[in-house]
């Protein structure tokens, strides 16, 4: 029987940790941080890494890793969320092209500190491929291919069908490109040990502890208030709870599922031996990886967006999607076909209106935050806390200087219309792939038009 819920399979294993104790009152810091995610967590290791004498405290609504850090997918990956090509017109080639560079850098500096701090999270560095399985996803992937090839900071190679077959043996693939700055990780592995390491530094975690609003020097919670001069906003897809925020970042769901460990017999007949995580080419796009202990963890998008902002219920999602997700499942690996599926499970990613993390501080107020990684934070939050620190700590320091720094972004449309329009946008996609998974051998012309609504392209 398939579980669904209990807020991720990571968990399936250790289980659900017992929650820290909450705030116990009201009290002081030099920094808060609002979110024990690994935006968060991140944030606080660098801080005291570089001024042991910083008072820091997290405060977290559940606990450490409840959110998208303990639930996705697992790709610790090079990815500019939102692309290049806009940072090329604001900042000019040679930064964009630093910044590339640096999340390159970052994929391996979560893996030197994890490994600092005797952080075991199944970390295996074998690349990201993403495949094209009809004529309309290689017309695309033959596109990026072309601008990647302009970018070698990325590192992303065109392969072949059988280029692409010999790593990892998937149906009806026409061709595929692969980078090798990705690794396949456990995510809450990570995001327990990081909360344990921030504690050995001497940052205070208070679970069970729902910050309610945030304001200059003040973050209020209903088991007290803690003043610091610096309040940090970490919250990712749950941003929209905090008052103030409602239309900040829009709550993106992805759900996932994992099969039960396949045998021997089925990773003969799909490879898969350096543990690439892979993609795919299509609109609505699906992601996967082969754990540790030798299953398939897939992920796609189900309901994309609740009314109102409304989140999931510790990890649930609806048995269409897991039907839906099987279906991918068995149409890419049709080895896997006879495998059951032993846990599905949801989270929300966190949107911003342009489709682009943003890390910022304002000084004079003393409020920052990080975040809007359209789900592809695994590594851009290590990135994202270095650069918070350096924003309190260095704000001279070249992190401090890249594209994504102090963007101010537009809020999204109140409700009704932000529902209307997410429904509507996944709609098109589902159609568009459906489409090209027909007769339609170039990309739907409604899929070209639902980017230019949504503001992604």
């Amino acid at each position: 029987m398939t579980i669904n819920g209990n807020v991720s399979f990571w968990y399936a294993a250790q289980g659900i940790p017992a929650s820290r104790p909450a705030l116990p009152g009201d009290t002081t810091a030099d920094v808060a941080i609002v979110g024990a995610g690994y935006t968060g967590l991140w944030t606080a290791y660098y801080l005291k890494k570089a001024q042991p004498s910083l008072d820091v405290v997290v405060l977290e609504s559940r606990f450490a890793g409840f959110g998208a850090s303990g639930r996705n997918g697992g790709w610790l990956t090079n990815s500019i969320t939102g692309g290049r090509s806009r940072y090329v017109k604001s900042h000019g080639r040679a930064v964009v092209g630093r910044f590339q560079t640096l999340l390159n850098e970052t994929v391996d500096e979560v893996i030197a500190a994890a490994g600092s701090e005797g952080i075991d999270a199944d970390f295996r560095k074998g690349g990201e491929l993403n495949v094209a399985r009809n004529p309309a996803q290689l017309q695309r992937l033959q596109a990026f291919a072309a601008e990647e090839a302009l970018w070698p900071e990325a590192g992303t190679e065109l392969l072949s069908a059988a280029a692409s077959n010999a790593r990892v043996k998937i149906s009806g693939v026409l061709g595929a490109t692969w980078h090798p700055h990705c690794a396949r990780i456990h995510p809450a592995k990570l995001v327990r040990g990081l909360a344990e390491a921030v504690e050995r530094l001497g940052v205070r975690i208070y679970e069970d502890t729902a910050v309610t609003e945030i304001r200059p020097g003040l973050a209020r919670t209903g088991r007290g208030d803690v003043s610091a001069r610096y309040v940090l906003r970490a919250t990712e897809g749950f941003t929209a709870n905090l008052k103030g925020s409602h239309r900040e970042w829009l709550p993106m769901n992805s759900s996932m599922i994992a099969t039960e460990p396949l045998p021997a017999s089925v990773w003969d007949e799909l490879g898969w031996r350096d543990n690439d995580t892979v993609g795919d080419m299509a609109h609505a796009y699906m992601y996967a990886q082969r754990t540790a202990d030798d299953r398939i963890a897939l992920g796609g998008r189900g309901v994309p967006y609740r009314y109102g902002s409304k989140t999931d219920t510790d990890g649930a999602t609806q048995p269409a999607t897991i039907v839906a997700l099987t279906g991918i499942l068995h149409n890419m690996f049709p080895a896997a076909r006879g495998a059951a599926i032993d846990h599905a499970w949801a989270g929300v990613l966190g949107v911003p209106r342009d489709w682009r993390a943003t890390v910022g501080l304002d000084p004079a107020t003393g409020l920052g935050w990080a975040g809007g990684y359209v789900g592809t934070g695994v590594a851009a939050t290590n990135l994202a806390g270095r650069t918070l620190r350096d924003l309190i700590l260095d704000p001279g320091s070249e992190l401090a200087t890249m594209p994504w720094v102090n963007r101010r972004v537009r809020r999204w449309e109140p409700e009704p219309a932000r529902w209307v329009a997410v429904q509507a946008l996944y709609k098109a996609y589902h159609a568009a792939d459906r489409a090209e998974n027909g007769r339609l051998r170039t990309t739907s012309a409604i899929a070209r038009a639902a980017d230019l609504v949504s503001g992604r392209a």
